[in-house]
């Protein structure tokens, strides 16, 4: 024997190579059996399907090309978990991954390398699954679904029709079939407002049901982005007025886009919150974007020489301070401005308008410096008859409210620094307390100055004052919403195509439902015309105005051959997210975009269970709360048109939401204050080096700019994916975030070695387990950590249920030095199987059993080992405890009292005398007064 061989390890010890071996094995076996496919009542995934169901889905990712860092997974995993636990315990469960694959870095790449982004995305994609595969995640691989997938975008332009051909019934509180608001004006039982409908051209015909479409054409504030040739949502612009993706400037400018009319939705996407397992950190971030105000809409009337009066409309929440308010002030954008401008001042007006458009919406709520120009007109304050001057000014916004505002210097802040830059009056309306030495007082008071509401308060004030409104016709309550209607156009070229071609007289048409899929023709240059990041005159000009044959086009759409143009826009990459969960229930479903008993069945509500009021919706969502507003607002609007128009069962698409947190790694700079690669720096003394350079550590996210990004790869290669999986569950709670250590990987993995050595022999490979019978305290820890473990899983506390796990094998360890008895083996490896479920099923296999855990059995602990026999009580002695005493779970109080004051450190504080009290709280503790 050569001198290296004792140092050879053992044929079957649980390394990195042979948990490499064993999950790929186990992955491959899991595949070719469908061992996680789940079926549907009907359809080609038709299957045995029995009654309780579970729908478990992560956000969609997109795929990047950047690949995985160990951050990215951690949803997933859980997702997986939750999964497999549920499986195990008899439940149908859906559980699958798609991608959101259009997205701007694809085409930003297209843009230089001239690589068409399908490629790029798709090579991502699969880039993306081989990471994930590795991870063993108990996927349909059946249903994967992308949004690039002309087959999924077809019902996405399907989706758009459905709500470009709807609008909104007040009256009935919900979505209607835009046919049925054409039948109303035939008749002549709902007013056009204008002409008889008979009377209107097709060009008119069109114009007014774009007022009432869902989905509609708008002449509005856009913001305009020229660094990436493309107009934003305000969801997609940060707060310092830079595009979220690459951080570019953007600007104001009115341009034609498409709209959704979320904003007729505002009152339910508020109220039907109430009704959702979110967490209410993202409840509020949605009450507070939707920003629901309760107010009044006040007109000031503005005499026009030569034309007479127009009335401007303000929006506030504090009417009761009309009295104070002394002067008015439009948006630079407000339609009114040019009509009551005088002449003199319109040279200055244009001027500043031209000015405010370089600026972003956070500069000019923000701007500490105040500026404006006067109108040269005046406003009549209906309350008092006060002429009021008129300004244009940069810090109010057309987009919200009415574009107007009474400006109450004495009660607002921006109103009195606005004030004192232009010398205007200030009249508080509010008495402050005696002691208040600020400016502008905002809070509660008795009216001054406010004629006859004078000595009320805030609230009784707001009231008087907008009856007296209503009477004379000078206003009404009203209640306002900071939510606007999505932006939905976007000119780039990697998008959903839109369903829509214009007529010769620039009216949009609908593509009949037969000409689905419109797909995105070739070009030969991806970016938009205009690309000066700096430019706020520069005019958009998207990709797909190139594709010339493609944009012009001869249909037939009814009325003979025609000539028509296309939307060049695309649609945002928020449209394929909005209603993905609906695909993956009916992925291969050619003729509708689900199949109504297939939505039923997964997404439709349980009545019988939780009542009338159950939204219905994917039972569990995981991810990050980023996307609250966002993703989650958009997608909600979406479930409610096509539930309003009968096309689902439920309203709301998610019934649980779970965030999950970050994980969070070192990063380190050099003396420039540049990052070094984490992985290379060494610590000693209590220091950081980078070779022999000292380096400072600090605190981030995990990413590739602080150069201290560690992928699931390389943690797979070197521990094995179980071992991974064990460590990012056991990190700490699902919903916090956490620190990655490297290092602290092996204490996952010496776990699951010991536990392989309880069952398994190191140099045979043979079973260690025995027919031994473990006695009463093996049995009480087995079943205590069963009724743990269940309980954990089912509340996504993973990492308790990890430790459970570790206590129940060290005890096996401990007392079990033979090999694990079978009554404890087995259920330990169906316990472990959610967290590392390759090992798992590996020991299951070994055990000798020929079918898969993947569907159970998961153990029940008997109740019989859950009833404690002994009580162990602390003794406070004054206060302190002293010391413990264990006595039988049946004693009574006088047994206790009896057992505490015989415990010796009591017995000796107490020197042979009795105590002035003793109080025996039952199950808790004891408590001497000396």
């Amino acid at each position: 024997m050569s001198t290296d061989a004792a140092d050879e390890k053992p044929a079957f010890r649980y390394t990195a190579e042979l948990a490499g071996e064993i999950e790929q094995r186990w992955q491959q076996r899991w595949e070719e059996q469908g061992t996680f496919h789940a079926p549907n009542p009907v359809g080609p995934l038709r299957g045995e399907v029995p009654a309780d169901k579970l729908f478990v889905q992560d956000m969609f990712p997109y795929p990047s090309g950047a690949g995985l860092h160990v951050g990215h997974p951690l949803g997933f995993i859980g997702t997986d978990v939750f999964a497999r636990y549920h499986r195990m315990n008899g439940r149908n469960v859906l559980h699958t991954m798609g991608f959101d694959a259009f997205g701007l870095p694809a085409e930003q790449y297209a843009v230089q390398t001239g690589q068409h982004p399908r490629k790029t995305t798709e090579d991502n994609i699969q880039t993306y699954l081989r990471q994930i595969r590795r991870l063993g995640l108990g996927h349909d691989e059946r249903r994967r679904i992308s949004t690039i997938d002309p087959a999924y975008y077809k019902w996405t332009q399907w989706i758009f029709l459905q709500i470009f051909n709807s609008w909104y019934d007040p009256q009935r509180g919900k979505a209607r079939p835009i046919a049925e608001l054409v039948a109303e004006f035939e008749s002549g039982d709902r007013e056009t407002g204008g002409e008889p409908w008979a009377d209107m051209t097709g060009t008119e015909r069109q114009a007014l049901l774009g007022r009432y479409r869902l989905a509609y054409l708008s002449e509005a504030p856009v913001n305009w982005c020229p660094g990436l040739g493309t107009v934003l949502a305000n969801e997609e612009v940060t707060a310092d007025g830079r595009s979220e993706r690459g951080n570019f400037p953007v600007f104001r400018r009115n341009l034609r886009q498409w709209m959704m009319r979320i904003t007729a939705y505002s009152d339910r996407l508020i109220d039907d919150l109430d009704r959702l397992d979110w967490p209410e950190k993202v409840k509020s971030m949605q009450r507070n974007w939707i920003g629901r105000s309760h107010g009044a809409r006040v007109r000031f009337a503005v005499e026009v020489p030569g034309e007479g009066p127009v009335d401007v409309e303000v929006f506030t929440t504090r009417p009761d301070t009309l009295f104070g308010a002394t002067y008015v002030v439009l948006a630079p954008e407000h339609p009114l401005v040019d009509v009551i401008t005088a002449p003199d001042q319109a040279g200055a007006i244009e001027a500043y308008r031209r000015e405010v458009s370089r600026k972003s919406e956070l500069d000019r709520q923000e701007n500490k410096d105040k500026t404006g120009v006067f109108t040269g007109a005046h406003a009549t304050n209906p309350v008092n008859g006060a002429q009021l001057p008129v300004y244009v000014a940069d810090y109010v916004l057309m987009g919200y409210g009415t574009g107007a505002i009474m400006a109450v210097p004495g009660q607002d802040q921006r109103d009195w620094d606005f004030a004192k830059t232009f010398d205007l009056p200030i009249i508080r309306t509010v008495r402050p307390p005696d002691d208040f030495d600020g400016e502008a007082f905002t809070g509660q008071g008795p009216a001054v100055n406010s004629g006859f509401l004078d000595g009320l308060g805030v609230d009784e004030a707001k009231k008087k004052v907008v009856a007296w409104l209503e009477e004379r016709g000078r206003g009404e309550g009203t209640v306002q919403f900071k939510l606007r209607d999505w932006l939905f156009s976007r000119q780039r070229y990697w998008g959903e195509p839109f369903p829509i071609v214009y007529d010769e007289d620039g009216a949009p048409v609908a593509v009949p439902e037969s000409m689905l899929p419109i797909e995105l023709p070739e070009v030969d240059d991806y970016s938009p015309r205009t690309f000066d990041p700096d430019d706020a005159n520069s005019e958009p000009s998207p990709p797909l105005s190139r594709a010339e044959d493609w944009v012009t086009v001869e249909l037939d759409l009814g009325d003979g051959p025609k000539r028509y143009r296309r939307e060049t826009n695309t649609m945002p990459n928020w449209a394929g997210s909005c209603w993905y969960q609906l695909r993956y229930v009916d992925p291969t479903e050619a003729e509708r975009f689900v199949n109504a008993e297939n939505e039923r069945y997964w997404l439709g509500p349980r009545t019988a269970e939780h009542g009338a009021s159950d939204p219905g919706g994917v039972d569990l969502y995981i991810g990050g709360v980023e996307h609250a507003v966002l993703h989650l607002l958009y997608a909600r609007f979406w479930q409610k048109v096509l539930f309003d128009l009968g096309h689902v069962s439920g309203d709301e698409p998610y019934r649980r939401l779970f965030n999950q947190g970050y994980v969070e790694a070192y990063a380190y700079t050099d003396a420039r204050g540049a990052y070094v690669p984490a992985e290379q720096v060494e610590e000693r003394e209590g220091k950081y080096f980078f070779g022999d350079e000292e380096v400072r550590r600090e605190y981030g996210k995990m990413g590739k700019s602080l150069k201290n990004v560690v992928t699931p790869d390389e943690m797979c290669a070197k521990y094995g994916a179980d071992t991974f999986r064990l460590y990012e569950m056991s990190m700490g709670p699902m919903d916090v975030s956490r620190p990655w250590a490297t290092k602290d990987v092996v204490g996952a993995q010496r776990f699951l070695q010991r536990l392989w050595r309880n069952l398994v022999d190191e140099n045979t490979g043979e079973s260690r387990v025995t027919d031994e019978e473990p006695g009463e305290e093996a049995l009480r820890l087995l079943h205590k950590t069963i009724a743990g473990v269940h309980d954990d899983y089912a509340s996504l506390r993973y990492n308790t249920a990890g430790a459970k796990l570790i206590e129940l094998n060290n005890h096996v360890t401990k007392h079990f030095p033979g090999g694990a008895p079978r009554a404890l083996a087995e259920p330990l490896a169906l316990m472990l199987a959610p967290l590392s479920p390759h090992v798992a099923e590996e020991l299951w296999a070994r055990l000798g059993h020929g079918e898969s855990l993947a569907h159970g059995p998961f153990p029940t602990a008997a109740e019989e080992y859950l009833v404690e026999d002994t009580v162990e009580y602390p003794i406070q002695v004054n206060g302190k405890v002293k010391a413990r005493v264990v006595v039988a779970a049946s004693a009574s109080q006088d047994e206790v009292r009896a057992a505490a004051l015989a415990e010796g450190k009591v017995a000796e504080l107490l020197n042979g005398g009795e105590p002035r009290k003793v109080i025996v709280v039952p199950g808790r503790l004891v408590n001497v007064v000396l």
